[in-house]
């Protein structure tokens, strides 16, 4: 019960600071929606090699990919916090440390939901066609997706100097690992060798998932090997975000 009160002592703390600071709640929305808008009417004339319209193979894809990104980026604001001691400060309190790190997960997980629901609100008003199923199942991996890369993302924060530093390594990997999961275009239309290299990413199967659920089908085996693959990277990146967490670098 005391890790609840504090987990949601340090969420309510960090999503009034997210609400308070309008510039970032209108830029970090706007993004993924002027990327869906400018990008996808580009694709509406193509043969995408998949079933379903353009518009369920790419607002999956952009789902997944603000996830990918938004999880991925969290840690520079623990980092500036830490920087500025206010970590320090908040960790010489009663509140417990794991608590620290999953009220600010909870926040990231709530704000990119709320930013995906808008992304497919406008996917609608463009032609997305999808069963309400089908889109709140999609909503909740990127629910899951988000919280194990934002957890990750707070204990890498963790254990580097400076923000240059934590940007330089998450772009090395996340850059490759959007390429490669398919995100914008199905690995459908790859060579060979391109589409094989992605079947060691996991985001694959994530996004193959949800575009298989935004299609309607929830019960055959790329739905079902997708939540497998996402619940276990999920378990792996929270795992490691909690050791990371706990173990401060100077």
């Amino acid at each position: 019960m005391t890790l609840l009160a504090h987990t949601g002592i340090v969420f309510g703390r960090c999503l009034r600071s997210t609400l308070r600071s309008k510039t970032n709640l209108f830029f970090g929305m706007l993004q993924p929606l002027l990327f869906l808008a400018l990008f996808g009417p580009l694709l509406t004339e193509l043969d995408m090699g998949v079933s379903g319209s353009s518009w369920q193979t790419l607002v999956p894809g952009v789902l997944v990919q603000l996830a990918l990104l938004g999880g991925s980026y969290v840690g520079l604001g623990l980092l500036m916090d830490r920087n500025l001691g206010v970590l320090d400060r908040m960790r010489v309190t009663p509140v417990s440390p794991l608590a620290l790190l999953l009220g600010r997960t909870l926040r990231d997980v709530v704000q990119l939901v709320a930013q995906s629901v808008l992304l497919v609100l406008l996917g609608l008003a463009f032609g997305l066609r999808a069963p309400l199923l089908g889109v709140l199942l999609g909503l909740l991996f990127v629910a899951v997706l988000a919280a194990a890369l934002s957890a990750l993302s707070y204990g890498l924060a963790m254990n580097v100097r400076t923000p240059p530093e934590f940007a330089a390594i998450a772009n090395t990997a996340g850059m490759p690992l959007m390429l490669l999961s398919g995100l914008l275009l199905p690995m459908t239309l790859a060579p060979g060798w391109l589409a094989g290299a992605s079947r060691a990413v996991p985001f694959r199967y994530t996004v193959d998932a949800v575009r298989q659920v935004f299609l309607g089908h929830y019960a055959n085996t790329t739905v079902a090997v997708g939540a497998a693959v996402t619940l276990a990277l999920a378990a792996l990146c929270l795992l490691g975000g909690v050791r990371l967490f706990g173990r401060v670098r100077g």
